[in-house]
């Protein structure tokens, strides 16, 4: 095991690490722009730079010099090195910024030089408050500019594809989306064009840049240079909440974050997990946001879309099961999370439903060898280990053509191809989305998506995530709102925001919710909060035995039930 001393601190390092990667898995702040863990080294912008140094040895004892005040004594090296392409040796001594004027004066240096041409239109900019530049220059940077003539102009507002556009003059030419496409999407669209202080990423002559990744190089940018077609100008980021989720647009499941401004979800950005989606998203997932925002089902509805109160549908629909016990159809669903599912399994087994069948969904054309998968749904694991039965849409047909009710988990797509069927059959449905035909459905129940609570859900490749509450809904319980994420780039703006639209406020519930109303002396059912039903399974499914909420979810400071409160 070798050491290295970075500003008179000792730290322990195993392998062949390199400088920069080490410090920042350390906390030990280095500033760089080009650098990225999950790319090659071009040592571009040369914003990394440190003093590296080694021991000085007697050649006679082999043995380390010391000074007089028996410190050893140091060989540092002729210039700054760049950190991100410096290997560690055992023995090594590093000064940052903190400890260095010559590394302090040449990053101070780099920036004024990436500055001369960079237009100061940060309050423009969609970047502005999320962007290394400005940030680094805030911290780093040099008070102000030596530069009074007139800016380099380049390009501006230029579509490179359908998902991208590039403000060429806000580039300094890092490199990383050139490298994304060669090293990670493999699609080789982008390339940097011209020479000197003229030079800029583009596509091809002729060519657009329609990588299904290609969105990934908005989030590398390390400055406003490439903005998202979808996201430009819609909202700045330090007016929106950020929560740590899921995408459910296949089954894989990727981490991301959920922004939200107004209970509206404005955009979904990539968070790092190694073991599901690394650094990155797909285009098409990251774009999946309408279904969460429009259309969506608020409140419960009887035949003929007459809304009814929860108390009167749940009543009613449990009247319904009662007087057709063994003779209900349960579909349950791939896009549930874990905590509905078993809480549908446990509500089946009470009427006499042993069996609950899903319906697979997969695209052949929508996966790819990278993150992409076939099968669309992101919860088909999690079905498959509560025990659901998968059954095509033919034979579904046929047993729904046999049953006297139909019960739908979350399922919107079966539900809109079954609806045919609704008008001489007992509908009961769980919906997220109003879906053709759902005026003859006899009971629709407004289920809460990913976004509207906490939930489990488990990839195609087993391994299991908890998508966390992102927004409001209008039953809030004190569990609710002890887990509703409250994180922000500006958390100082929380008290001043303006946007407060009601009918963003979906009237709709996490389905385990609706089965403990309806069933409330079934101990199998009968759950207080979500972190009950959260343990339950737990001790169900040893895949994730090990999964843990944040601890303010697990925090319980309130009297009444959960359950209890959403029905006040």
């Amino acid at each position: 095991m070798g050491k290295v001393i970075i500003d008179g601190k000792s730290y322990e390092f195993e392998g062949n690490p390199y400088l920069l990667q080490f410090a920042l898995d350390n906390g030990i702040e280095i500033p760089y722009f080009c650098y990225h863990p999950a790319m090659s080294i071009p040592t571009n912008c040369r914003m990394c730079l440190v003093e590296t140094g080694m021991p000085v040895i007697n050649r006679e004892t082999k043995q380390p010099e010391f000074d007089e005040q028996g410190n050893p004594k140091i060989m540092w090296g002729r210039k700054p090195s760049t950190a991100c392409n410096t290997p560690l040796a055992d023995g090594m001594h590093v000064k940052t910024h903190k400890t260095s004027k010559i590394v302090e004066k040449a990053q101070k240096g780099v920036l004024e030089f990436m500055l001369i041409n960079h237009p100061l239109d940060c309050p423009i900019c969609d970047q502005a408050g999320e962007c290394p530049l400005q940030i680094n220059t805030y911290k780093y940077g040099p008070e102000g500019s030596r530069f009074e003539l007139e800016k380099v102009h380049k390009p501006k507002r230029i579509h490179l594809g359908p998902r991208v556009v590039l403000d060429a003059e806000r580039c300094i030419n890092c490199t990383r989306c050139v490298r994304f496409t060669e090293e990670i999407s493999k699609s080789n669209q982008l390339t940097i064009i011209s020479r000197g202080d003229k030079n800029f990423p583009a596509a091809a002559p002729g060519l657009v840049f329609d990588d299904p990744y290609s969105m990934n190089v908005i989030d590398i940018c390390p400055v406003g240079a490439l903005t998202s077609e979808a996201f430009r100008f819609k909202a700045r980021v330090w007016e929106m909440n950020y929560t740590p989720s899921i995408c459910t647009s296949c089954a894989n499941n990727c981490a991301v974050d959920i922004w939200v401004r107004d209970n509206q979800v404005m955009r979904l950005t990539p968070r790092e997990n190694p073991a599901v989606n690394q650094y990155w998203m797909c285009d098409e997932g990251r774009l999946n946001i309408q279904w969460l925002n429009e259309n969506r089902i608020s409140g419960a509805k009887a035949k003929g879309d007459t809304p009814v109160t929860f108390e009167d549908a749940l009543n009613g629909i449990k009247n319904l099961l009662t007087q057709h016990k063994g003779k209900i159809l349960f579909i349950g669903s791939a896009f549930a999370s874990v905590e509905n599912q078993y809480a549908l399994k446990q509500f089946a087994n009470a009427f006499g439903g042993n069996d609950i069948f899903y319906v697979k969904h997969e695209d052949i054309t929508f996966g790819d060898n990278f993150l992409k998968k076939n099968d669309i749904t992101p919860n088909t694991a999690g079905a498959e280990l509560i025990g659901f039965k998968a059954i095509s849409l033919e034979d579904l047909t046929e047993k729904v053509q046999k049953a006297e009710v139909i019960y739908i988990l979350e399922d919107d797509r079966t539900a809109e191809s079954l609806s045919k069927y609704a008008s001489h059959k007992i509908f009961i449905v769980h919906g997220y989305n109003y879906v053709r035909g759902y005026e003859q459905f006899t009971y629709l129940l407004p289920a809460a998506t990913h976004t509207e609570q906490n939930g489990v859900f488990i990839n195609c490749n087993q391994v299991p995530q908890v998508a966390l509450m992102a927004r409001q809904i209008k039953r809030m319980t004190p569990e609710m709102w002890m887990s509703l994420p409250k994180s922000r780039l500006d958390a100082g703006g929380q008290l001043t925001d303006n946007w407060r639209n009601p009918d963003h406020i979906i009237d709709c519930l996490p389905s385990w919710m609706f089965f403990s109303y309806m069933l409330p002396n079934n101990k199998e059912l009968h759950y207080q909060n979500h972190l009950e039903i959260f343990n339950k399974i737990k001790s169900k499914l040893p895949i994730i035995k090990d999964l843990r909420l944040p601890k303010r979810q697990r925090k319980e400071v309130f009297k009444m039930s959960q359950l209890e409160f959403a029905q006040k």
